[in-house]
């Protein structure tokens, strides 16, 4: 079994979800009433960059869309602080796959930011990754809880910095339909099953579920996991310590079992749901007045970017809730892009001290859709009171969190694709009656990977 060197920093899970319940709770429509920032965000002093007149740089991400536009933005100051020339390449997942052609050609990026722990983990088992130098170390150790830190190490030795965190425990909503239907945020997931009945018997179907794209499937399963069976049996099936034909994943799959077998809930259907990808699983959402396709949508604070492309208003048109109780407590799953670099050089580990200042991640963040693990970022410059609160409650959390456990896992089961993880759970999305053949297939794909 491989051991991903991540379960030492999961503390504790409470605090996080009461303190991100609280923020969301306090973000009612008042969104938009502190001022955005001004461009360049609150006053610093600026972390400090060598000179790099003449470097050519290449970033690697599987970012597309807005996400890939924001971040471009912030290379964009790089370049103006550095003089160097930075150019983002579009990568594929699997992103291991996609950096093993490049290196087999010669042609490695300088950096890449990579969505698994898993993937830096073969980063490093395959010699790819370089240690962080001493002034990346230096923003890191100013800049990041010990949890975010260790999460960028493999042996002890840090070789990442993580540019970006997601809370995977939200689910955002549709007020309009909300209302129109008489339905309140529910707390538990006996009351979103109530909800959603009621929402679907009002003609709008409860939930758009993104089942073209298998990770987000992966997110729906660890959520009610963790809820359902606690911290400590999470951690050992992240590591494959337990089967997944252990009972407590036959009692996850049934539960999730009880909003996918209801095609009724599902926009589109269970065949419309196999064939939304998660951009449009937002933006249906959030279109149609209160008649939209779905009434809610689960995933990350990065959702925000997708709703940006439609007229709902976050804060008043678009609202969300805390993933609800399955067991005793609400979990909170954190998920992340970690920055990497692939060459020795003085420009890409110039990039990585950049990535860990407050100075990046402000220009990001004041785009939306963004949340960061740096402690030192202001929370002003954060677009909205709901987007701020969910960035107020990460921080204050420290370490209480759990991390996307696919992203823990081999990229072969956890990141593929097609593959593992996410095409069982597509086939689960599929026939959600087939709870034992979904179990065996997971621990079929699952033994493989881990190699045991």
């Amino acid at each position: 079994m491989r051991e991903h060197g991540t379960s030492r920093t999961h503390l504790r899970w409470a605090a996080l979800a009461a303190a991100g319940a609280l923020a969301l709770t306090a973000c009612g429509g008042d969104a938009e009433k502190e001022p955005r920032p001004p461009q360049g965000g609150t006053a610093s002093p600026g972390v400090q960059l060598p000179r790099l007149d003449g470097e050519k740089l290449q970033v690697a991400a599987v970012w597309t869309g807005p996400e890939q536009e924001n971040f471009t933005k912030v290379l964009k100051e790089f370049e103006k602080r550095t003089g160097a020339t930075v150019t983002f390449v579009p990568a594929q997942d699997p992103i291991v796959t996609f950096l093993g052609t490049k290196i087999a050609g010669g042609a490695p990026p300088d950096v890449a930011l990579l969505p698994q722990v898993g993937a830096l983990v073969s980063a490093v088992q395959n010699k790819w990754a370089q240690p962080v130098g001493p002034e990346a170390q230096a923003q890191l150790d100013k800049n990041y809880s010990a949890g975010w830190k260790s999460l960028g190490a493999v042996g002890g030795t840090q070789y990442g910095v993580y540019y970006k965190a997601a809370n995977k425990s939200l689910i955002w909503y549709n007020a309009k339909a909300f209302e129109a239907a008489g339905v309140k945020p529910p707390k538990t997931w006996k009351e979103l099953i109530t909800a959603a009945d009621t929402l679907s018997a009002s003609g709008t179907p409860a939930v758009s579920v993104a089942g073209a794209d298998g990770w987000t499937l992966t997110d729906w399963f660890e959520n009610i996991y963790l809820s359902q069976s606690g911290p400590e049996q999470y951690d050992r099936l992240a590591k494959h310590e337990i089967k997944w034909t252990d009972d407590s994943v036959k009692q996850a799959l049934t539960t999730l079992g009880e909003l996918f077998g209801r095609r009724d809930f599902l926009a589109g259907g269970t065949s419309g749901a196999l064939a939304t990808e998660f951009p449009k699983s937002v933006t249906q959402t959030f279109t149609g007045g209160d008649r939209p396709a779905a009434a809610m949508v689960f995933e990350g604070d990065f959702v925000a970017v997708n709703i940006a492309q439609t007229q709902a208003k976050i804060g008043e048109d678009a609202l969300v809730f805390p993933f609800p109780a399955v067991g005793a407590k609400a979990p909170v799953v954190s998920g992340g892009d970690v920055a990497v670099a692939l060459k020795p050089s003085k420009g890409a580990q110039a990039l990585l001290t950049f990535l860990a200042s407050p100075d990046a991640a402000q220009i990001q963040a004041r785009e939306g859709g963004f949340l960061s693990p740096n402690k030192s970022v202001d929370p002003a410059v954060y677009p909205n009171d709901i987007q701020r609160g969910i960035a107020k409650s990460l921080i204050a959390a420290g370490d209480d969190f759990r991390f996307d456990m696919s992203d823990q896992a081999p990229a072969a089961f956890g990141g593929t694709p097609g593959a593992g993880e996410w095409k069982a759970l597509q086939d689960f999305l599929a026939n959600p009656s087939d709870v034992a053949g979904t179990q065996a297939k997971l621990e079929a794909d699952a033994a493989k990977a881990y190699g045991n």
